[in-house]
């Protein structure tokens, strides 16, 4: 991949209208609401289709999900409860924080009947602060009835759909016990489009068995699908999980990322993202207390995306200047 043309890019407006380099997640919200809407994390306390007492229902290899909870989320309390700490909490970090999405992140937010559905994301639409609904669930969890439902809501309240593709190699996901395949995947995004729900998909970089190239190709992929949004995370090996386990006996089946070579990685992933797919987050952060590894300095994840985009610029990349170089090849051929 070329430079583009020797541009000083820090200077240029890309075509997200915006001066950074990648087209982030904020300003993405920015522009479908015209201000500042914030998420609110609910733990709703679904679980996960292959998680139970028997050996083959033991989860995702990696995945110890309260690691990722704020501290106000906890099914203990209702999605009222839940939405209610985390307006408070939002308010005093956001003084101009006024409007939300309800985000059901913790584990598979669609396994459940669907009159239990109607009933916890009515909770959340009955605020009329709340805007609409951040749904994180599974590829495998997504039946007609359900996708119907939720194109029914969209009518009125923006729906957003979170795939956990992770990625798009049927080696890779049998090796990390996610339990579906990468055409489940691909299936379940066409199918949430054509019901006119926008979709995003989160992918980890770094899971063992992938190089670079086995990456960039499920990034492609992933690109090629209908998505409005991307999330990409880091492996991390994190406490009590079955990865961790096998991470402390064969360490060197896990090449983890330092972070100079996760930001490097990335220079060359993110060009191929096209510009009109906003991204949600660069990178994982998960509490001391659980992460194992890599540990990357303790650095927050708003530090680690100024470096990034610094990165970037300095080497004259941004956001889907790959796509354009080959459009511009292919227009020359």
């Amino acid at each position: 991949m070329n430079r583009p043309n020797g541009e000083q890019q820090d200077a240029k407006t890309y075509p997200w209208g915006d001066q950074r380099p990648i087209y982030t997640y904020t300003q993405y919200i920015r522009r479908l609401f015209g201000a500042r809407v914030q998420k609110l994390t609910i733990d709703a306390g679904f679980s996960c289709p292959h998680r139970g007492d028997r050996l083959d229902q033991l989860g995702c290899t990696y995945c110890r999900n309260e690691a990722f909870n704020p501290s106000y989320c906890t099914p203990r309390k209702s999605v009222a409860q839940q939405l209610r700490e985390g307006m408070e909490f939002h308010a005093r970090r956001y003084r101009r924080a006024s409007r939300y999405l309800a985000y059901f992140q913790a584990y598979t937010n669609t396994l459940a009947p669907l009159a239990e559905l109607r009933e916890l994301y009515g909770q959340a639409l009955h605020d009329e602060r709340v805007l609409g609904l951040v749904i994180g669930t599974r590829p495998d969890c997504l039946p007609d009835d359900i996708i119907g439902y939720l194109a029914d809501i969209a009518r009125t309240h923006h729906v957003f759909v979170e795939l956990g593709a992770e990625s798009m190699h049927d080696s890779t996901l049998l090796r990390v016990n996610r339990g579906h395949d990468a055409r489940t995947t691909r299936q379940a995004v066409e199918n949430l489009h054509a019901a006119g729900l926008r979709v995003g998909l989160h992918l980890i970089f770094g899971l063992p068995g992938e190089d670079e190239a086995m990456m960039l190709q499920s990034l492609r992929q992933a690109c090629a699908l209908p998505i409005a949004s991307l999330k990409f995370h880091q492996l991390q090996i994190l406490e009590g999980t079955a990865m961790a386990k096998d991470y402390e006996l064969h360490p060197a089946d896990y090449p983890l990322f330092t972070l100079e070579g996760y930001l490097n990685f990335l220079t060359r992933a993110v060009p191929h993202v096209p510009p009109t797919v906003a991204i949600e987050r660069i990178c994982a952060e998960a509490p001391p207390r659980y992460l194992i590894a890599p540990l990357w300095e303790r650095l927050r994840n708003d530090q680690i995306l100024r470096r990034f985009e610094a990165l970037l610029q300095e080497q004259g990349f941004y956001q889907g200047c790959a796509r354009s170089e080959a459009d511009a090849t292919g227009s020359r051929g």
